[in-house]
C-alpha cells in the first residue's frame, strides 16, 4: 500500500474530521515522518508527526496539502500558503461550501485541486467521501487521489459541483441523523415498556446488524424490508405506520433539504 501515499502530507488544521482522516491513514501505513500539521495550539497529533504553530518557509516538492481549517479562514491561509504552492503540489479541500473557483483563485499556482467531503466514520475506514475535481484534472491524478482516499471508506466522484451540498446533506450530515434515529428507536423501546439501558443496547445492535446485512445483500433495502414483513404480522403493522402518506420519506426529504439549503446559504455568505 506504500505507493498510495503522497511524498509529503501537509495538514492545515487538524480538527475532528481532518484528525479522523489522519489517524486512519497512519493506521493504514502512512509514515508519520512524512506528515506535517499546522496547528496554532501546538497540541501533538500522533507520535512521529511534526506539528508546527506557524506557517513554514517552504514545502517539499510533491506535497499534498489538506485544507482542514474553518472555511472562513481561507483568505488568511491563502495569504501565506499560496506563495508556497507550485505545480507539483496538490490541494485537497474539505472546506464545506467552498467551491473550486474560490480555491483556484486562492491558490492559482497549485497543481490539481480536489474538493472532498468526508463523513465521520472515515476514522474507522467506513466513511463516505464525495470527491470533485476541476475539469482539467487528468485521470491519472484522479486515480491517485482515489487511491489515497480509499483507506477511509467509499469514495464517490461527483461530476456536478452544484450537487455537493446535496451530497453533504446525505452522507456528511447523515451520521448525525442516524445517531438521532438510534436514540429515538431506543427511547421508543423504553416508552413501550423496556428498561432504558437494555433498549439502548438492543437498538444499537439492531441498527449495526441490519446495516451490515444491507451492505452485503444483493437486494435493495426496500426489498429487504418487505421480506422481513410477513402479511398481517407485527413488522408489517409497524411499516404501515412509517409508510402511511410517505411520512418517513417526507420527513427525511425535509431533513436533507434543510441541511442542503443551509449549505447553499453558507456558500452565499449568509
Amino acid at each position: 500500500m506504500t505507493d498510495i501515499w503522497p511524498d509529503h502530507l501537509f495538514l492545515v488544521g487538524c480538527g475532528n474530521m481532518a484528525g479522523q482522516m489522519l489517524q486512519r491513514w497512519l493506521a493504514c501505513g502512512l509514515d508519520p515522518a512524512t506528515v506535517t500539521v499546522l496547528r496554532p495550539s501546538g497540541k501533538p497529533v500522533a507520535e512521529g508527526v511534526r506539528v508546527v504553530t506557524d506557517c513554514p518557509a517552504s514545502l517539499p516538492a510533491g506535497t499534498t496539502v489538506l485544507l482542514g481549517m474553518k472555511p472562513y479562514q481561507l483568505g488568511d491561509v491563502a495569504g501565506w500558503l499560496a506563495p508556497l504552492c507550485r505545480g507539483d503540489m496538490q490541494i485537497i479541500s474539505i472546506l464545506a461550501g467552498t467551491r473550486l473557483t474560490e480555491l483556484r483563485a486562492a491558490f492559482p499556482a497549485a497543481g490539481e485541486i480536489v474538493r472532498a467531503m468526508p463523513n465521520l466514520p472515515v476514522g474507522i475506514g467506513k466513511g463516505v467521501i464525495a470527491l470533485h475535481a476541476e475539469d482539467a484534472c487528468p485521470a491519472l491524478s484522479r486515480r491517485a487521489v482515489e487511491a489515497f482516499i480509499a483507506p477511509l471508506g467509499l469514495a464517490e466522484w461527483i461530476e456536478d459541483e452544484g450537487q455537493f451540498n446535496a451530497v453533504t446533506a446525505l452522507s456528511g450530515c447523515g451520521p448525525a441523523f442516524l445517531f438521532r434515529f438510534i436514540d429515538a428507536l431506543a427511547r421508543a423501546g423504553e416508552f413501550i415498556g423496556l428498561p432504558g439501558d437494555q433498549s439502548e443496547r438492543m437498538a444499537l445492535a439492531t441498527v449495526r446488524g441490519s446495516a451490515s446485512m444491507a451492505a452485503m445483500a444483493r437486494e435493495s433495502p426496500a426489498v429487504l424490508a418487505d421480506r422481513v414483513a410477513s402479511p398481517g404480522g407485527m413488522t408489517r403493522q409497524g411499516l404501515n405506520v412509517l409508510d402511511a402518506d410517505d411520512r418517513l420519506l417526507d420527513l427525511l426529504t425535509d431533513t436533507l433539504a434543510a441541511a442542503r439549503d443551509r449549505g447553499d446559504a453558507m456558500a452565499r455568505g449568509e
